[in-house]
Formats: structure tokens, sequence, C-alpha cells
């Protein structure tokens, strides 16, 4: 298949101007099409019900379609459908896309639609979380989720093998990630279950490692993207850290081992708030808190998704005033349910607490509203497919006990130092 990037270049390449509201179709009412890559019955009952009520209204649009794709090769199935003549209107972007799409013209701009659409209140949309989205101050995706990591306990495993609390370790600033490795590490002496589990990762999933990396200051590349970071001091200390905590310490679980925390499996896990709900029936005691320390210090790394019309969408004038439909105040409330707003108006323990019933005022203050402005968002890249594939296949020899962690990285800095210069 081409590259990710072509196919988007080759997307952008028809002009498109979006009016701020939706002028319908000179043949007809319309059917909207959008991807997502989640399949869950309440997300698609949601995101439908919504729906249903602009169609009620609308009656250039008879129908609103939601796709799901496959989150494994999510990305690279959407690039196959824009260049096989078969592009949705609206479509989910992940964050490690965002750098291919909005600098490749793929996406329609939003900035006019959104700010002149009635009752939208454009500017309550946080600087920080439309970042990513913008190139030369115009928004080319709306970030419908903008979610900070966090560490979800099993205080009951930690309370079987003789561990304090998160909450007592960080009441007592020993919150870091030695002190979590350490844990760990006596849960799983003591029980025979794994000690923390970084979710999504699996020895393929590369980039979920940010969210113990950033926390000794290290980054996959600069902030340019030009320049590797992997074969920097900080890198080296931070995957050494973790090497030795799987195959020495055996406090996380190692290649070919999985642990689900929400079945009781492990002490922790690093995830995001949208996992909770995996709790409602769970039989031990459980607690969120931010990611521990480094030796860099108090760090947060946020996972963000974006909703954008693409520039060949069948019909872009009406997807893009559906978006701004689903995107309003009212509307971005009933996402929050499930996603993190934007919206800094919602962004509130009240807010988040009326759609995430199982966590607390503080769970929520602590680990997601207190984040999102200073966080860091998972690595992304243009021509991100590439180097996605080039960097897990240059991690694999570190995946033993025996590697040699700083050669490892500087040969992967080999293997994609041509990739970022592209």
């Amino acid at each position: 298949m081409k590259h990710a990037r072509i196919l988007l270049a080759a997307a952008g390449a028809a002009p498109l101007a979006l009016a701020a509201c939706g002028g319908g179709s000179d043949d007809g009412p319309v059917t909207l099409r959008m991807t997502t890559w989640s399949a869950s019955e309440d997300h698609l009952a949601m995101l439908n019900e919504i729906a249903d009520a602009y169609i009620a209204d609308h009656p250039d649009v008879e129908a609103i379609e939601f796709d799901p794709l496959p989150f494994e090769g999510y990305t690279s199935t959407l690039t196959t459908q824009i260049a096989g003549d078969n592009a949705p209107d609206l479509a989910w972007i992940l964050e490690s896309a965002a750098p291919d799409f909005v600098s490749s013209g793929a996406l329609a701009p939003l900035s006019e639609t959104l700010s002149e659409a009635e009752g939208y209140e454009y500017d309550d949309l946080v600087p920080a979380a439309t970042e990513l989205w913008r190139e030369d101050d115009e928004l080319y995706a709306y970030p419908f989720s903008t979610s900070p990591f966090g560490v979800f306990v099993n205080n009951d495993l930690l309370a079987e093998a003789g561990q304090p609390t998160a909450a007592e370790l960080i009441a007592s600033g020993e919150w870091t990630w030695e002190r979590v490795v350490a844990a760990g590490a006596a849960v799983h002496a003591a029980t025979g279950t794994d000690g923390l589990v970084i979710r999504d990762f699996d020895y393929s999933g590369w980039d979920n490692l940010s969210t113990l990396w950033t926390g000794w200051g290290a980054r996959a590349w600069s902030e340019d993207g030009t320049e590797c970071g992997f074969d920097d001091p900080e890198m080296v200390e931070a995957l050494s850290f973790m090497h030795d905590a799987v195959f020495a310490q055996e406090a996380m679980p190692g290649p070919g081992t999985t642990a689900d925390f929400f079945a009781g499996e492990a002490a922790m896990t690093v995830t995001q708030i949208s996992r909770a709900g995996l709790l409602a029936e769970a039989p031990f005691g459980w607690d969120l808190v931010p990611l521990p320390a480094g030796p860099a210090g108090e760090y947060s790394v946020i996972g963000q998704a974006g909703l954008g019309v693409l520039t060949v969408a069948p019909h872009p004038e009406e997807a893009a005033d559906f978006l701004a439909y689903m995107t309003n105040p009212e509307n971005s409330a009933k996402l929050a349910q499930y996603f993190p707003p934007p919206r800094e108006s919602q962004l509130t323990a009240e807010v988040l607490g009326q759609a995430n019933p199982l966590l607390t005022p503080e769970q929520l203050q602590t680990v997601v509203i207190d984040r999102i402005d200073a966080g860091v968002v998972k690595p992304g890249h243009t021509g991100q497919a590439q180097l996605d594939q080039a960097v897990r296949a240059a991690l694999d020899p570190l995946w033993t006990a025996d590697a040699d962690v700083a050669g490892v990285l500087g040969e992967l800095c080999t293997a994609i130092d041509p990739l970022l210069a592209q």
C-alpha cells in the first residue's frame, strides 16, 4: 500500500471552501458517514442519539451512519478508503496521525464554520487542547477527547503484599516511578500477580511508553521532528529503568505475557479515565491517581483524538455543519461521558463527575483537569505509519534479558534518521 502521507497529500489536492452552515445537496437529502475506532454499544448509542436529534431538524440529511473500523490498523484502513474513492464524510483521527492529516491538506478548515455556528462558544476551546490540530491559526479537527493518562491502583493487592497505597505515597511525597516499581515487584513476589501494566503497550504499541519516559525528560524526537531522541541520555536512562523493572525486578509482565488490571490480574495500570467503567462491579478496592514523578519531576501525558471533515468528503458542507452540532456545548457535555472535552467551561469536577460517576471529584481534578494545560501529547510525526513500523522493529532486540539498551537505541536512531529527514 502507498505511504499514508502520499495518500493524504493526494486527498488534499482538491480545494474546498466550507460555508458556516450546510447548504444542502441539489440531489436531495444526503447520507453522511463517519468512521470511528470504537464499536462500543454505549458509544454508538450516544452518537446515534445526537445524530437523530440533528436529522430531525435538518431535512437535507436523511441518515448519519457510524462506521467502526478496527483500532489496530485504523489509520491505514482510513487512508485506503480515501485512496480508493470511498472516503467518509467525517473521521476520528489519532493524535499520532494528526501531523500527516493536518499538514497534507486532507482535512477541511473548521474555524469559520465553528466560530459562526449559533451558540457554539468557539472561544471556550482550550488553546492547549487544540494546538495539535491547528496550522497557521486554522483549526482542522476538533479534539473531542483530550485525556491525560493516570494510574489505576488495586489497593487490595498492595495491602496483601504489605505495600502502602498510592494515596499514602502521594501524601508522603513518595509517589515516584522508583516506588511504583518496588511496589509492583513486591506484589508479584507475594501474590504471583503482575505489578504494573502500561495498557496497550504489549511490546508493540511503543508510543504508550511515553507515559513513562516523559518522567525522565525524554522524547522520541526533537520538537521540530528532525532529530532522533531515542539515543539521548534521558531516554537511555528511562528505558534502562523499564528494562530492569521487567527482567530484573519482575515488576512488569514480560514479552508474551498479558495481565488485565480490571480483572484483578495486576496491581496497577497506566491508562485513561475512559476505562473506569470497567470497574463498575470490581471485587477489589481501587483508586485513580496521576502518573508518578520521574527524575525530571511531575509531568502529564495526554492522549488525544480529533474529529475532522475530509476535503474529499462526499458531502463536506453538511458534514461540517453536523460536526458543529455534534460538538456544541450541549452535545460536548454528552460526549464528556466518555471523552474529556476541550471546553474550559466543562473541564470541572462537577461536569466530568456527572459523566463519570465512578470517579470522585478529587480524582477528576488531580488526574484530568489539573493535567491538561501542562500535558505532553503522545508522539506523532509526518509519515507516522512508516516511523511506527521502523521504531517497533528497532525496539524488538530491547525486549530480551541481556539487551544492550544504549546500543539498541543507537541503532534505532540510525534506522529512523532518514525518515525524520524527509
